[in-house]
């Protein structure tokens, strides 16, 4: 018997009165400011973008974030930012990150980098669009903040997203793995592109923080899910949620014996806000949850029981090889973050447990189950 599933504001507002409830003590340095998202239109970007435009709900007119968003748009635009376009506080341009910035770009306190290309199926596709993106998207950024500051308009705050794929596949004593862990990575292999661009991502970060003074930070994300993740996207949960829709079985590429930890969304977007905010310029911060570690195969065993539970789900799992011939290599057999630093220098601290975050993805699938492919 099926679920009555909630509506899909309702599911909405719980997660974003969630997030601006434990950013109560940073998100008002925001307020009255400009904030640039590039790739807002992506995964990441949905809950950056409606919780800046959240919190303006009970903010003064003058306080209220003006929030810009930067995306090639190059699969239209999605339908949550065309419903949100008479917003006043939000100003969408097509613009592609790989190609120099607007020279009317005009002045922004805080950016958030998060254009790019993550999901693995597509970067291996995409190789060099997937390394402009990392280098001379980021590159542009860091010169703009330091043009900025020479103009005396400086930028407060700037946030590079990274990756967990920059550490490669962790030796097992590097289990939970720390920021300070050097990484075992392939910088020839079918990753390479996305994983060394984002290595050397953080060093242009680092870099420019030391020389010029600018306030960059750096996020890691540990393999994060939930709304705004299409089910195009090709990774593991949108897979599962695709065949969990289709009333068809859970098909899995691999034996599912590597491992994960996984990261609802909204606690995701709070760390990554509180990154931005509090973090220290030049540091990095795994943003995600070092429990429960689990298999893949046993993830697909928990989409399941909430797919059953919520939609009457008949389907079973199945094994199948992968037609891409590069699917598995490099891939790592463990993922799993220590985030006491996080924790220390943030007062991060993620609390939905994962069946309650699966339960809410395929509710927010559920209502999203058609996307233009990733």
């Amino acid at each position: 018997m099926t679920t009555t599933l909630p509506r899909l504001e309702e599911l909405l507002d719980r997660d974003l009165d969630y997030i601006c409830g434990n950013l109560r003590d940073e998100i008002g340095g925001l307020a009255g400011k400009n904030l640039l998202i590039t790739g807002g239109a992506g995964f990441l970007g949905y809950y950056l973008v409606l919780t800046a435009l959240h919190w303006n709900k009970t903010a003064d007119a003058a306080a209220r974030i003006q929030v810009t968003v930067y995306d090639n748009f190059a699969r239209g635009t999605p339908a949550w930012l065309t419903a949100l376009q008479t917003n006043p506080a939000l100003h969408l341009r097509r613009h592609d990150m790989i190609q120099p910035l607007p020279s009317d770009i005009g002045d922004f306190e805080y950016i958030i980098h998060a254009a790019g290309i993550a999901s693995p199926m597509y970067y291996r596709k995409y190789p060099l669009q997937t390394i402009d993106a990392n280098i001379n998207g980021l590159r542009n950024l860091l010169d703009y903040s330091v043009r900025q500051a020479e103009r005396r308009r400086p930028v407060d705050g700037f946030l590079f997203y990274s990756s967990s794929e920059i550490y490669g596949d962790p030796a097992p004593e590097a289990i939970p793995t720390p920021e300070d862990y050097r990484g075992n990575v392939s910088c020839t292999g079918p990753r390479a592109c996305y994983d060394e661009s984002k290595r050397f991502g953080e060093t242009m970060c680092v870099t420019f923080a030391r020389q010029y003074g600018v306030p960059v930070k750096i996020a890691r994300p540990f393999n994060n899910y939930g709304p705004g993740l299409k089910i195009t996207d090709g990774r593991v949960l949108p897979d599962f949620a695709r065949d969990v829709l289709n009333g068809r079985d859970l098909v899995m590429y691999s034996d599912g014996a590597p491992t994960r930890t996984f990261c609802y969304s909204a606690d995701a977007i709070t760390g990554y806000y509180k990154v931005l905010l509090t973090g220290r310029p030049g540091e990095s911060y795994n943003i995600g949850t070092e429990r429960p570690e689990i298999s893949i195969a046993e993830l697909a065993e928990k989409v399941i029981a909430g797919a059953r539970e919520l939609f009457d789900y008949r389907g079973r799992l199945v094994r199948r090889a992968s037609a891409e011939a590069d699917y598995l290599v490099d891939n790592p057999n463990r993922r799993c973050p220590a985030i006491d630093k996080a924790r220390r220098h943030l007062g991060y601290n993620p609390s939905i447990p994962l069946d309650e975050g699966l339960r809410r993805s395929l509710i927010w699938y559920h209502y999203h189950r058609e996307a233009e492919e990733a």
